[in-house]
């Protein structure tokens, strides 16, 4: 684990950096573990690096997983775990999600999974000072929309800034599963107001 994060710092995403993620996998390195540990590189190698070490280490670790369902098959196509069914925020949310906490220190963040046409409420988080949320998209295709501008497409690399107490929504797009990860933005006095759902006439008007 040691070696793939050097090589990764060094920018050395090769052959080398694949044969340490297959040697690794073969030592008991999880899907999992693997996520965690090129995630926290990331913020020390550069985004960048990590795109190009995900891509790979998702390669090494798709044969480890069952490909019989449309949700298995994308599972394959990320590093990252869908997770469990997001249970605990269903009623904000149309459609079936699942989420995956990939940390809850430092900067909590998570691995939020969409299927086709499945969007949260429109929502803000608010803050006193500071706050807000990043987004990663990390794989499918999905939306982002902030109240009176356009949608913006995300896809797998695209960042996502939402300032605090600006009102949103996000979600996959009508074809596709998606995912992203959710980097908690810390601030004073921080939480979250849900609102209004995103209407089927609203979602049909994207593009």
């Amino acid at each position: 684990m040691v070696t793939i994060s050097i090589l990764l710092g060094k920018g050395m995403t090769d052959s080398s950096f694949r044969s340490h993620l297959e040697m690794g996998k073969r030592h008991g390195i999880t899907r999992k573990e693997i996520a965690a540990l090129l995630t926290q590189a990331a913020f020390y190698a550069g985004w960048p690096n990590a795109w190009a070490g995900f891509r790979i280490a998702r390669e090494v670790w798709a044969d480890s997983d069952d490909a019989s369902t449309d949700k298995a098959r994308f599972q394959q196509e990320m590093i990252f775990p869908i997770g469990e069914p997001n249970e605990a925020y269903a009623e904000f949310f149309i459609g079936n999600s699942y989420i995956a906490r990939v940390s809850d220190s430092q900067i909590p963040f998570a691995n939020v999974t969409f299927e086709p046409r499945c969007r949260n409420n429109w929502h803000m988080h608010k803050a006193a000072e500071g706050g807000g949320q990043m987004l990663v998209g990390v794989a499918g295709r999905g939306w982002y929309q902030e109240e009176g501008k356009p949608a913006q497409e995300i896809l797998p690399g695209t960042v996502i800034h939402i300032p605090a107490n600006v009102k949103h929504w996000h979600g996959a797009q009508a074809d596709s599963w998606f995912a992203h990860l959710a980097f908690e933005v810390p601030g004073e006095g921080s939480s979250n107001e849900w609102l209004e759902p995103v209407t089927d006439e609203e979602y049909d008007k994207l593009p």
